[in-house]
């Protein structure tokens, strides 16, 4: 079911609404747990999407001493890979994504350049070795930083026949602007 839109609440309503109060200084420090192995070295190397494109294998190097906590993840199918886009240089609250030809709002996209640029990959395990892990299906640039991992669970993790907003209404989506396409007889 797709997420509502609450009418506007009346002028005296508005007090209880609940408030953003956390302070303007709020910082949480970060400590990756591993990085991306890729053949990908740029952006537009890479698929913009974990399932599109060919299903390249990868590795995640964990770091030394978590071994032991990757115990019991053979066996899953997918796991889900929180990264770090460490390419991505500032955001916008509007983009126009690969596809479409209108601005959207940045959170109603996927697109890499966002306010913490937080990557969410749900990868195919093939194998774990120690603290090397295997993956198919890598969307993630070499060198990126991984923050977590969790199993993928399939009960829980998929939502067959979910609205996907906008993107549902694509019928004849537009090229993928960031694929470069040069005119004939460029080359």
């Amino acid at each position: 079911m797709p997420a509502r839109r609450l009418q506007r609440p009346a002028p005296a309503d508005r007090a209880r609404l609940p408030r953003y109060d956390l302070p303007d200084d709020a910082s949480y420090a970060l400590r990756p747990i591993g990085v991306i192995r890729s053949p990908y070295r740029m952006r537009e190397d890479a698929p913009r999407q974990a399932t599109v494109g060919d299903p390249i294998e990868a590795t995640i190097v964990l770091r030394p001493g978590l071994q032991n906590s990757v115990q019991d993840l053979e066996g899953f199918a997918r796991i889900w890979v929180l990264a770090w886009f460490h390419h991505s240089h500032g955001w916008k609250q509007q983009i126009v994504p690969p596809r479409d030809q209108q601005k959207r709002g940045l959170f109603a996209t996927r697109a890499p350049d966002r306010p913490n640029p937080l990557g969410l990959s749900a990868l195919e395990l093939v194998a774990v070795y120690g603290t090397r892990l295997t993956v198919r299906g890598c969307d993630l640039l070499d060198g990126t930083p991984v923050l977590d991992l969790k199993p993928y669970i399939p009960e829980y993790d998929a939502f067959p026949g979910s609205a996907a907003g906008w993107v549902d209404a694509l019928t004849a989506p537009g090229p993928d602007h960031r694929i470069r396409v040069d005119p004939p007889g460029a080359r």
